[in-house]
C-alpha cells in the first residue's frame, strides 16, 4: 500500500512538470503531436528510472564510501548523458520512425532538468531505499508522461478550434499549461 501511496504522490501531487515546474523544455518543444509526446515520455520513463538505479548505486557505493560525494552533481551529469545516448542508438535502431519524430529533443534528455533533479531528490527521500527510490522515479516519470501527453491532446485540438491570431501557437501554449498547472496543484494535500 506505501508503494502505491508513492505512485499516486509522485504522479498527480509532486508531479514533476506542473507542480515542480522541472523538464518544461521537453515539454513545451515535443507536445505538439501527441505520437512524439508519448514517445519522449517513454523515453524519459526509461532514462529517468535507469538515470535513478545507476546514480543511487554510484552515489551510495563509489562517492560516499570515498568522501568523494560532493562530486554528486558532475558524475548524474555523466550517467544521464551516457545513458541517453545508449537509448537514442537503440531508437535508431527498434524505431527509426520514431526516432526521427523526436529528432533534436531526443538529446534534450541529457539537458532535461527533470532526470537530473530527480536523482537528486530521491536522495533526500526521508527513507531513501533504492526499492522507494526507484517506485517515485516511476511515479515521478509517468506524471511526466500524463502531462505531456495531457498537453499535447489539448493542443492537438487547439489547432481545430478558431483561436484569436495573436493567442495562437507559444501563448495559448503556455496559458494551458498554466491551467493545468493550476488544475494538478489541486491535489496538493490529496496523499
Amino acid at each position: 500500500m506505501e508503494y502505491i501511496l508513492i505512485i499516486i504522490a509522485a504522479i498527480f501531487v509532486n508531479n514533476v512538470v506542473l507542480t515542480q515546474f522541472l523538464g518544461i523544455c521537453p515539454f513545451l518543444g515535443v507536445s505538439k503531436k501527441l505520437s512524439t509526446a508519448a514517445g519522449m515520455s517513454g523515453a524519459v520513463v526509461f532514462v529517468m528510472t535507469l538515470a535513478t538505479l545507476v546514480t543511487y548505486l554510484m552515489y551510495n557505493h563509489i562517492l560516499v564510501p570515498l568522501g568523494l560525494d560532493y562530486l554528486r552533481t558532475i558524475s548524474f551529469i555523466l550517467v544521464i548523458a551516457t545513458l541517453v545516448q545508449m537509448v537514442e542508438i537503440m531508437l535508431k535502431k527498434v524505431s527509426p520512425g520514431l526516432y526521427r519524430a523526436l529528432g533534436v529533443f531526443l538529446p534534450l534528455i541529457t539537458t532535461n532538468c527533470a532526470v537530473l533533479g530527480i536523482a537528486i531528490v530521491v536522495l533526500d527521500l526521508p527513507d531513501p531505499s533504492l526499492i522507494k527510490s526507484l517506485v517515485y522515479t516511476i511515479g515521478i516519470s509517468l506524471g511526466f508522461g500524463l502531462a505531456i501527453i495531457l498537453f499535447s491532446s489539448i493542443r492537438e485540438h487547439l489547432e481545430l478550434m478558431n483561436i484569436p491570431k495573436g493567442m495562437r501557437g507559444v501563448p495559448i501554449a503556455l496559458l494551458v499549461a498554466g491551467l493545468l498547472s493550476l488544475a494538478f496543484m489541486g491535489f496538493t494535500g490529496l496523499v
